[in-house]
This record gives structure tokens, sequence and C-alpha cells, in this order.
């Protein structure tokens, strides 16, 4: 049997990336260490959304350096229940959508995007409009 497990991305300011993906409804769970030849390599921050453990895995490199958000990453999808409170609720930590929440067709789902401290886009689905 095959399941789900988590994403990872790589950041560069864990308290920034914590306090974005908290402000989305994330919950932190755990960090753990990476140590190779007795120096720590990297971080690895989990968070779970709901009663999904461990979903999202950040991961940051100790040793300085900076990552390009890449031609092949799309985006994360997180369903919302209410749009307008969800954007409302993020603005006041500092968070704007790329554009104003739109639908693909006529009757469709409510969506917009907003972008981690790192630049990966997230989308947000309004689920009621679904």
């Amino acid at each position: 049997m095959t399941r789900y497990l988590h994403t990872m991305v790589r950041i560069t300011d864990p308290a920034e990336s914590r306090k974005f993906y908290e402000a989305l409804g994330f919950t932190f769970e755990r960090d753990m260490d990476i140590v190779r030849n007795g120096e720590k390599e990297a971080t690895n921050y989990f968070f779970s959304l709901g009663d999904q453990e461990s979903v999202l895995e950040l991961t940051f490199n100790h040793d300085g350096r900076t990552y390009d958000v890449g031609t092949g990453y799309g985006h994360i999808a997180l369903a919302v229940d209410d749009m307008a409170q969800t954007l409302a609720a993020l603005k006041e930590q500092g968070i704007e959508p790329e554009r104003e929440p739109y639908s693909l067709r006529e009757g469709g789902s409510l969506l917009c995007f907003v972008r981690d401290p790192d630049e990966y886009r997230i989308e947000l689905i309004e689920r009621s409009s679904a």
C-alpha cells in the first residue's frame, strides 16, 4: 500500500518560514538536526496540517547557500473555508496575495496565490464555493 508522507522545500530563514506556514494554518511539530562528520549540516522542520501529521518538511542547510525556486516547481495547494477571512488574517501578518482571488470558470472555486519567504507559491482554494 502506498500513502502520501510529505513535501520538502528548502528554506533560507527558518523563523520567517515558520511564521509564514503557521499563518496558513500549519502546526509546527518538531525539528531534527542532520549531523555529518560531527557538524550540523541541516535542520529539518516538520509541520502538520489538521489531523495530517508531518505533511510539510522545511529544510535549512547551514552552509549559507541560496536557492532558485526553479522551473519545475509549481505550487502547494491548500483548501480554505472562507477566502476573504483567510486573506484578512494573512494581511494582518503582512502576507498579501499575488492578485485578487478569481475563478478559472463561471461557478468554479475561488482561488488565489501567496508566496512564502523564499518565493514558493502557495495556492489557496476556497472549499465552500466548490
